[in-house]
């Protein structure tokens, strides 16, 4: 059984860091592609980034610069790195798993608050 657990998020001001983690567990994510997403309150959610496998990370315009996507094959880990925080990254986000471009896994989600 595939699951995703997100972990990392928290309360922080204007311009500090987080860094958030997505254990998988149930399957080799290096096989699959894992993404972050994020939904604030009353929108819809968005695309923050992904890694495919063991290929090259892709980022939302909205994170260029100032978020990492990584992954930890030994741990089976996807992590996001957010620096430079802003009161408009705050939202709760999201890891989905991919398997051949046709099935999901979501996480439950880790809450990110960014103010003063």
């Amino acid at each position: 059984q595939v699951q995703l657990v997100e972990s990392g998020g928290g309360l922080v001001q204007p311009g500090e860091s987080l860094r958030l983690s997505c254990a998988v567990s149930g399957i080799l994510f290096a096989g699959s592609t894992v993404g972050w997403y994020r939904q604030a309150p009353g929108e819809e959610r968005e695309w923050v980034a992904e890694i495919q496998g063991r290929g090259n990370p892709a980022y939302a315009d909205l994170g260029k610069g100032r978020f990492t996507i990584e992954g930890d094959y030994r741990k089976n880990a996807v992590y996001l790195q957010m620096n430079s925080l802003r009161p408009e990254d705050t939202a709760v986000y999201y890891c989905k798993l991919t398997i051949s471009r046709v099935t999901d896994f979501w996480g439950k989600g880790t809450l990110v608050t960014v103010a003063s």
